[in-house]
């Protein structure tokens, strides 16, 4: 039993990251990893969860609850910049975590994320192709029903043929570098807050104040169980709109990419973070400024809802073109997150070693089983059953990250650099950042948390048939003990 907890708990040494990691191109600097984090923080969600959470929960007061989502959010984006400064790794909070409290708590939290980006690949396929079946289907063009489908079966669809060509086209572009892809990535965000930035200015012109009576309305309870109203209705829209500023855990993950990641990484994280809330939030309060919140009930694109009705069909038309253009900006940010995660975990061993391999100084190896993954669950199965799994995990590696940082305080400076950034307020802030994530995971509904259950007890069978039998990491200890 003692040789089997060695072997989980053995820390990772830094400098064995530092060295694997080091054929890796840096070449991503603040003004990509900006663009990086924009584009997957501000996805499709800020042009639809507006609408829906001020109908279904908060009412008005949905800019509450996403600028307290956004506190929240912060508060784990100060621990993650000081994280990626001084540990500059692929893989974000599975090599950190690796490093700090061992290759078992590594685990946990990288496969807690790798559900993550595996199911937002498929979601964020899913969207563009809705969206855009959505905007052709105004000028009378339309899909086959057997490949305009998400799900297999469902309304006679075997496939979403608009989903595997968007997430075909970007697997294309990520194998041909970081460098390639940021150039792209860039124009594609300036492209969608352009398009933001159209409707704000453009419904401000439509806003009628009695929409904003009452601010908070009073609370009830829906009829499925959930709140309305008052401070239980402001908390469920956070759960909720919390899933939006998850994005920038992609920028961590490719931090081995990043030009001086002492600098770079704190700027991108926390500036990325600043720029998606004063987004959403401007978003949020024009919305329900225009139209009444309960005119976004049940309605899947509230923004060009609000801009038709209120006489902008021109501009309504051309802000969902941009949208839909810029979707795609989430996916490459997942996408190229997500490779990355998959990379690490091929490098140490704990999933099959070829995944870890470089091709070009590229991880494609891992971007190609990534690809195969999101194709299976974006355009063949249904899978919004999932949709909370993702928020699930991802607040489980929040709080390993957040925590974590009292175990990466007493080595920095010894066997772990000192960042240039250190997050402020320690010892409060990073506990803070712990119960915020833990409230918002207790928020979500029984299902979420047993989907997330059932994906750890999957990811424990894994971990001990599998990968405690191929780390590296375990590979390397026993060799001491033959040594000696």
């Amino acid at each position: 039993m003692s040789r089997l907890t060695e072997k989980m708990f053995r820390k990772e040494d830094p400098l064995v990251y530092q060295d694997k990691d080091s054929h890796l191109i840096r070449s991503m600097t603040t003004k990509d990893f900006l663009a990086l984090g924009v584009g997957t923080i501000v996805s499709a969600s800020i042009f639809t969860l507006p609408g829906v959470v001020a109908a279904q929960h908060a009412g008005p007061a949905v800019a509450l609850s996403c600028l307290t989502a956004a506190i929240v959010a912060g508060l784990v984006a100060f621990a993650y910049a000081e994280m990626a400064a001084a540990m500059p790794f692929a893989g974000s909070a599975y090599s950190w975590i690796n490093v700090v409290f061992g290759e078992f708590w590594g685990w946990i939290a990288g496969w807690a994320l790798l559900a993550e980006y595996f199911i937002a690949v498929a979601f964020v396929a899913s969207g563009l192709s809705a969206n855009f079946q959505g905007l052709i289907s105004t000028i009378g063009w339309k899909l086959p029903k057997s490949l305009a489908a998400a799900s297999t079966g469902n309304n006679g669809g075997l496939m979403d043929l608009v989903a595997i060509v968007a997430i075909i086209l970007v697997t294309l572009l990520l194998s041909r570098g970081a460098s390639q892809t940021t150039r792209v990535e860039n124009t594609l965000v300036v492209l969608k807050v352009i398009a933001i930035l159209i409707f704000i200015f453009v419904g401000v012109t439509a806003i009628k104040m009695s929409n904003y009576s009452p601010f908070i309305p009073k609370y009830h309870p829906n009829a499925d169980g959930s709140a309305f109203g008052g401070w239980q209705g402001i908390y469920a829209g956070v759960s909720e709109i919390f899933l939006a500023y998850i994005g920038f855990d992609s920028i961590a993950a490719n931090s081995a990419e990043a030009k001086n990641p002492q600098k770079t990484m704190p700027r991108g994280i926390l500036g990325s973070l600043v720029i998606a809330v004063i987004l959403f939030v401007s978003v949020a309060l024009v919305l329900v400024g225009m139209f009444h919140y309960s005119d976004y009930a049940n309605n899947a694109e509230p923004v060009g809802y609000a801009l038709r009705r209120s006489g902008h069909a021109i501009v309504a038309t051309v802000v969902q073109s941009i949208a839909v253009v810029g979707m795609f900006t989430a996916l490459i940010g997942m996408m190229l997150a997500g490779s990355r995660l998959v990379y690490s975990f091929g490098r140490d061993g704990l999933l099959p070693k070829w995944l870890g391999k470089l091709e070009h100084n590229l991880p494609n190896r891992a971007l190609l089983v990534l690809t195969v993954i999101g194709i299976l669950l974006g355009a063949f199965f249904p899978f919004t059953f999932l949709a909370q799994l993702i928020s699930a995990g991802t607040l489980i590696a929040f709080m390993f990250v957040s925590i974590g940082i009292y175990a990466l305080r007493p080595r920095e400076g010894k066997d772990i650099p000192t960042p240039s950034f250190r997050m402020p307020l320690y010892p409060v802030l990073p506990g803070l950042g712990f119960l915020g994530a833990l409230a918002i995971f207790m928020g979500l509904d029984i299902q979420a948390k047993t989907y997330a259950l059932g994906w750890f007890i999957f990811g424990m069978l894994i971990y001990f048939a599998y990968g405690i039998r191929h780390s590296t990491s375990t590979a390397d200890k026993i060799a001491e003990h033959k040594d000696e």
